[in-house]
């Protein structure tokens, strides 16, 4: 069986809360789930201790046993210390859209052509 330790969100409408849960990998999000492990309420500053809340003991027992957090709860463990960091490179982040692109190249080639204009008026 596919183990995940990843967040169930509950709470109402633009209230998220979610559930820090380990589950099988098939169900979906919010449904079934083997074990509670811990709460996370993002509504909280980042400084506060009870924006996230784990059983280290129990999450301890779901990672030796196979489990993967998903990359949220994965952060979440770094922040506590019970992992270490991970490196992590996305290169296509930075760099602008399509759109963006196009704008800078005509801004580029009016630059050139400005450029032209006074070289020739000279």
């Amino acid at each position: 069986m596919a183990m995940k330790i990843r967040l169930a969100r509950g709470g109402s409408k633009k209230r998220p809360f979610y559930r820090i849960v380990a589950a099988d990998s098939r169900m979906p999000r919010d449904g079934r789930f083997i074990e509670k492990l811990g709460t996370y309420n993002p509504l909280l500053p980042k400084d506060s201790e009870e924006r996230v809340k784990m059983d280290m003991e129990r999450v301890q027992h779901w990672l030796s046993q196979g489990a993967q957090p998903t990359d949220r709860v994965a952060r979440m463990l770094e922040a506590a210390g019970v992992r270490e960091k991970a490196e992590r490179n996305n290169p296509n982040k930075g760099t602008p859209g399509k759109k963006a692109q196009e704008r800078a190249e005509e801004k580029a080639a009016k630059a050139a052509e400005a450029a032209e204009a006074a070289a020739d008026a000279e």
